[in-house]
């Protein structure tokens, strides 16, 4: 028998099962590991540091640019139905708890965004091995992989909650593009694990593959715009039940 939380991720798998969304996460990174391979294969003299000179061609503009728009894009998403028409009251009503029905749209806001940060390794990994780099896979991809998903989950709970009380669909996307340019100019001036948006890229080690970074630090901030902005959408979601009911 299913949870409240099951029942919830299941309605949220049916809603998104024909969306055409998801192909974003296909697609650009696609573009951006193409362009990425090029640009090394055509500096190869320049980038001698094999696998990490591929990684800072294939991470700039995919993690300060891309990947967060892809982020606010799906958030943007997964709400769209809910601010369409009348379907709030319907949503409020749920016989499911509030906090449910969000996790079930996190769940899915999350396993996009990890399915996607696998792909972009996939992509690297097969760009690396197409452009001939015989050194061995750097073994530091792992901690590259793990500490931009927990930085990209924090944004998926920004952007959840930027769509939930905006009842735009492109408004929330230009934030999450808006934070991913802002981030770059964050992080240069070594502020970047204390913003949203710059935990992914920090965490990615975008464009700079040796930058060394407080694991402790990017772990407790990403965990506290988790749960900040997780308890900000559930007050905003009971607030609003109250007046539906």
């Amino acid at each position: 028998m299913k949870t409240s939380y099951g029942k919830a991720v299941h309605a949220e798998r049916l809603k998104l099962r024909r969306s055409p969304v998801w192909l974003a996460f296909i697609a650009l990174p696609i573009i951006s590991a193409f362009f990425g391979t090029c640009n090394y294969v055509l500096n190869i003299e320049i980038l001698k540091k094999e696998w990490f000179s591929l990684w800072t061609q294939h991470s700039l503009f995919l993690c300060y640019f891309f990947m967060p728009a892809l982020i606010g894009t799906y958030c943007s998403y997964l709400w769209r139905l809910e601010h369409t028409r009348h379907n709030w009251n319907s949503f409020l009503t749920s016989p499911l708890p509030l906090w449910a029905l969000y996790f079930g749209k996190l769940t899915q806001a999350v396993c996009m965004t990890v399915l996607g940060n696998a792909w972009i390794f996939f992509l690297y990994y097969i760009c690396g091995k197409i452009a001939g780099l015989a050194s061995p896979f750097p073994k530091e991809a792992m901690s590259w992989f793990f500490f931009g998903t927990v930085g990209a989950v924090a944004i998926c709970c920004v952007q959840l909650f930027f769509s939930l009380i905006i009842r735009s669909f492109a408004i929330p996307i230009g934030i999450a593009m808006a934070g991913g340019i802002f981030g770059l100019l964050i992080t240069n001036k070594g502020w970047g694990l204390r913003y949203p948006y710059s935990l992914y890229s920090v965490g990615m080690r975008a464009n700079n593959p040796n930058l060394e970074i407080d694991m402790s630090a990017h772990l407790v901030n990403s965990l506290t715009y988790f749960f900040l902005f997780t308890a900000l959408s559930i007050l905003w979601l009971r607030k609003h039940e109250i007046s539906a009911n």
